[in-house]
Formats: C-alpha cells, structure tokens, sequence
C-alpha cells in the first residue's frame, strides 16, 4: 500500500530538488531515458529490465523523480521497485530543466539499443565506384530489374545470394552502391552482433531482423561474415547455440515468415565453413576476385586523383608493386600510409620512396610478389 505521509529522499546526480532551482529551470517537456543497471553487481540481481507497460512506466517514473533538474548523459536512480537501478539520460528537451507532472518519459529498451545498427545504412557510393568484379555487377542488373518490377518476376524473383572471397574485395562496396543507386532500405549487420549472450538470444535477433525489415515494401539484409552465425552444425560442440542459430536463418531465408519483400545477401571470406543446409539457400555463390592489372591502375588513379598532395612516382611501376593485393589494401596500406608519410616528412610530393616505405610497414616483401620491379 502506497505511504503519501513518508518522502522518500531521492539520491540522484543529476541535482536535487529545490524551489530555487525551479525558479530558475525551465520545465522539462520531454526526457529519453536508457538503462543502464546498477552502479555494482552480484549474482542475485538481474541487470536487464523488460517495459510492459509504457504509459504505467511514465507514469510511475514521473511521480517519483517530479522537482528534479534532469541532463543530458546524467543519470536518474529508481528508489521504488528495484532501488539503485540507473537510467542514463539520453536527452532532455530542454536541457538543464525540471521534471514536472507534464513531462513525456521515454524508455529505451534494450533490445532496441542492440538494434540500433539495423537502420537503413545511407550512403553516396555508385557502381562506378567498385572496379572489376563484372560477374557480381551483372548480378546486380538482376536485382535491380527485379526491384523496378517485382509482380513480372514472380516466384523467379532473385532472393539469396552469397558473395564470397578476400578481404577488401568490394563485396561491402557493391551492397552499399545497389541499395544507393536503387535508394531502398539496406540493413548491414556483421553477423557477431547476432550471437547473443546465451542459449536463445542468437535465434531471437536473427528473427527480429528479419521483422523489422520485413515492414518496408522492399528491402535488402546483407549480412557480413555470415560463417559466424551459419557455421556448420560440426562445431556445435564447440558453441553451444549452433545448430539453433542455424535452424533459425534457414527458416528466414526460406521465407516461412513471408519475406518475399527482402533480398538476403551473405557474404564471407570462406564458403566452406557454412552449414550445408545454409549453403544449399543461395541460389547463386558469386566470387570476389583480387585486382588485375587493368583494375589496380584504374584503383590507383581514382585514388590519388583524390589527394591533397601532388604525386610524383611511376604508376606502372606502383601496379606491379601492389600485385595480389586487394583494392582495400591498395588504398588504406600503400597510398594512404604513403600520403601519411610525405606529410610527416614535410614534403609537397608523395613520391617513390613514400611508396616504398609504406610497402615496408604494410610487411609486402620482394618475394612475395612476382615481377616486382619489372
């Protein structure tokens, strides 16, 4: 039974209440709050809180933290049900203000926090900014014919594919460039952020994915590294939540939860390591090749077009240097770290010898290219 007789005093950072601090504050209309747990633990206390009931919460938060001078990124503790347990503000509109009978409360799940990396990515990259890989691009034009009219496709519609090959290769690149040019929602996971804590949770964020970008009319999942979470059943005894994990995005990609809606790219560095089960969803496997001559001079002119140096080395010569290297690693190990290095140098010019030290860093040795210096 509730006690109006007794007050129950309040221990919070943010301030403390006082007729003075009213005076001067503005009232607080709305206030964003995230929780964080307790300021120490042990085994009996849960750090997770599940929200049934919003407009009950609001309510009861409200009533208990009324008179308080609320910020940004300070902290509020409940000293009712679960005393101790922090919530950190995560905005306060205004800032600096006081909490009143009027103020909107708003909970920040959890859920919706580790979820937050699955909004739709925004980005300015074209086709033309990924060199080679054709046989992905022709892929591409499928898709995109398929976006521009889905009813003419059908049951022949492009659902799952599977992109596979090095590091650096544009598998990333080329995503972000389709749902660009097509400007439909694109939701980019790395598929680490799918395994959860325990038994079960692994199962849960795969499924509301998949839900939460099954609302849009169109929409693509690309998942990154998906050997992660598709490993093959062989290794449940090594991760306990394999075989669960697995069953889960087979029943997604199968379409069981009705996502006609939704393109599912994978991609992964090496294709064996999946699941047979998973493997056998991908209606096509499209490789990602390293570089060729023709493409390194092309990824090496675009990029230095860009520069704030002038450059004075021997491109020929650079596309031998950067032989079985990926356009990544052309990009952020040789010319960036060069351009780094003529900076530090005080010089104008990125020349040869900028090259070669950043070939040194990036541990590239004469024998591990052939033709090196032809």
């Amino acid at each position: 039974m509730k006690n109006n007789n007794k007050k129950i005093e309040i221990k919070n950072n943010s301030t403390i209440k006082s007729s003075k601090s009213i005076e001067k504050n503005p009232i607080c209309e709305s206030l964003t709050l995230k929780p964080v747990g307790y300021p120490f633990n042990f085994n009996l206390m849960e750090m997770d809180l599940e929200i049934t009931n919003e407009e009950l919460f609001e309510e009861y938060s409200r009533e208990q933290w009324l008179g308080l001078l609320v910020k940004k990124n300070s902290f509020l503790f409940d000293q009712k049900i679960v005393p101790d347990y922090g919530f950190k503000i995560m905005n306060a509109k205004p800032n600096n203000s006081i909490i009143n009978e009027n103020t909107k409360i708003k909970f920040i799940e959890n859920k919706d926090i580790n979820n937050s990396d699955l909004s739709q990515i925004k980005t300015n990259l074209t086709f033309s900014d990924v060199i080679g890989q054709q046989n992905a691009k022709n892929k591409m034009k499928i898709l995109i014919k398929f976006i521009e009219n889905p009813e003419k496709f059908g049951i022949w519609a492009p659902k799952n594919i599977l992109f596979y090959g090095l590091p650096g290769t544009g598998k990333t690149m080329l995503v972000k460039a389709l749902a660009n040019e097509l400007n439909i929602p694109l939701y980019l996971i790395k598929s680490t952020s799918l395994i959860g804590d325990h038994v079960g949770d692994g199962a849960s964020k795969i499924h509301d994915l998949f839900e939460k970008a099954s609302k849009n009319n169109l929409a693509i999942i690309f998942i990154d590294e998906i050997d992660a979470i598709a490993l093959h059943r062989s290794f449940q005894s090594l991760r306990g939540d394999v075989s669960e994990i697995v069953n889960s995005l087979i029943t997604e990609m199968d379409g069981i939860s009705d996502n006609n809606n939704l393109i599912i790219i994978g991609a992964t560095n090496n294709p064996t390591f999946l699941d047979s089960a998973i493997r056998s969803r991908f209606e096509e496997e499209i490789e990602f090749t390293l570089p060729n001559d023709k493409e390194r001079t092309d990824i090496i002119i675009k990029n230095i077009n860009t520069f704030p140096y002038k450059t004075d080395f021997n491109i020929n010569q650079l596309v031998n240097l950067t032989k079985n290297m990926s356009g990544r690693d052309i990009k952020e190990k040789i010319l960036k770290t060069s351009l780094h290095h003529a900076i530090s140098k005080d010089k104008d010019i990125v020349d040869m010898d900028d090259i070669h030290y950043a070939l040194k860093v990036s541990k590239l040795n004469k024998n591990e290219v052939k033709g090196m210096f032809e």
